[in-house]
């Protein structure tokens, strides 16, 4: 089971992340890009994924993402449901989220 220290610690064990605050919501960033945040009064983290990825991981791990209601979820992003969530599912779909983000300089120079 996955909880919301552990998405923070996954999210910034990703090549040059770095963790910030906008509108009392915690980020995740590369190269100031935000490639993850938490709401833990929702007990959810979000995924900023491409459409696709969004679609698969929703086919593939429905029980685990959700699409974020409104214009942000037909951009890609994803609500994590932090206690339906495995870790190893979690860190797959962030190193989507965080190649998206990451300028190529740094995503080629990383296998994630």
């Amino acid at each position: 089971m996955l909880t919301l220290e552990d998405f923070a610690a996954m999210a910034l064990s990703f090549p040059e992340s770095t963790q910030g605050c906008h509108f009392n919501t915690t980020d995740f960033r590369v190269n100031g890009k935000i490639f993850a945040t938490l709401r833990p009064e929702k007990q959810r983290g979000v995924l900023m994924l491409t459409r696709g990825d969004q679609a698969l991981m929703r086919e593939t791990s429905a029980d685990m993402f959700e699409p974020v209601p409104g214009s942000w979820g037909e951009k890609g992003a994803t609500f994590v449901i932090i206690g339906n969530a495995d870790p190893e599912v979690v860190r797959h779909a962030m190193a989507m989220a965080w190649k998206k983000a990451a300028p190529k300089s740094v995503s080629v120079r990383h296998v994630l």
